[in-house]
């Protein structure tokens, strides 16, 4: 995950309170998905970046987490993101960030 948006999230975080951020990813790779999974909840696993050794325990998703898929307008979503959805490993998008959600993060959405 960019450190600039490391340190954006760490700064909502702060301001808003944990408890109010919800981060949803959009990453094309499961692996990928789960880092950043992994360090808006438990911190930074390169230890490089704004979030290092920072456990936020954000509630995180993937934009086609059902989850999401059912809080947004069908019609956006299908323009935003439905031929991505088709190319996509979806299950394991979700899997991956799921698994990083319900091991760190302390806030569900």
């Amino acid at each position: 995950m960019d450190l600039e948006i490391q340190k954006r999230i760490k700064e909502l975080a702060e301001e808003y309170g944990p408890e109010n951020v919800v981060v949803i990813l959009g990453g094309a790779e499961p692996e990928a998905a789960g880092i950043a999974a992994e360090t808006v909840t438990n911190g930074d696993p390169t230890f490089a970046g704004p979030l290092a050794g920072v456990s936020l325990g954000l509630a995180v998703y993937h934009i086609v987490e059902p989850e999401v898929k059912a809080a947004v307008d069908p019609a956006v979503y299908e323009e935003q993101v439905g031929v991505m959805e088709m190319v996509l490993d979806v299950e394991g998008l979700a899997r991956e960030v799921k698994k990083y959600r319900e091991q760190y993060s302390k806030y569900r959405a």
